[in-house]
């Protein structure tokens, strides 16, 4: 198992961006499934009205049958990937995270979320504010106690509303059987 744990800088740049986003509705779409030009086109006309964020340049060659979504940058430097149902940060050097895990590297993957854990949860809690649910693997009831499936994968999960949205912050789950190639501690907006 290999390991990489570095300072929280870009995740709490990538927290406050999410958080200046104030009406969520406006970014989502119809979640249809549809791909092409014209989704990619109402996505980014969507996200550029409802934020500041500018969308990568519309590139020569570019196949659109199968996309559906589309990446932006923030003011912050910060790139964001935005679907009709979802928006994530593409943040790769922030944070603790485990790849390249054997069945055997599962309980210390386990033990290095669960020390990483309330590191990221205060982060959230300091950019956010409080959660309106939170909980963990422990919980008898965690897999569905939210929503039916929300802690699905998740050893730990974190929740917040806004309007047209839910954050989620939550860990991955390591399983040996089928194995998880790699863990993180992640956040991920859900459009209504």
């Amino acid at each position: 198992m290999k390991i990489k744990d570095s300072p929280l800088d870009a995740d709490a740049r990538a927290m406050a961006d999410l958080a200046e986003v104030t009406d969520w509705a406006k970014v989502a779409g119809p979640d249809t499934g549809e791909t092409g030009f014209e989704v990619v086109k109402a996505l980014v006309h969507r996200v550029t009205a409802a934020t500041n964020w500018k969308p990568w340049p519309d590139a020569p060659g570019t196949n659109y049958d199968k996309m559906q979504s589309w990446g932006f940058e923030t003011a912050s430097g910060t790139t964001m990937i935005v679907s009709s149902g979802l928006v994530f940060a593409d943040v790769r050097d922030s944070g603790w995270s485990a790849y390249d895990l054997e069945p055997a590297d599962i309980p210390e993957a386990e033990a290095g979320l669960d020390e990483h854990w309330p590191i990221a949860f205060e982060l959230g809690v300091k950019t956010w504010g409080p959660p309106i649910w939170s909980s963990d693997y422990r919980n008898p009831n965690f897999v569905d106690e939210f929503w039916p499936g929300a802690g699905f994968d998740r050893r730990h999960l974190t929740i917040w509303l806004r309007p047209g949205a839910k954050f989620f912050l939550y860990s991955d789950r390591p399983t040996a059987g089928p194995l998880s190639p790699s863990v993180g501690i992640n956040y991920t907006v859900y459009l209504d």
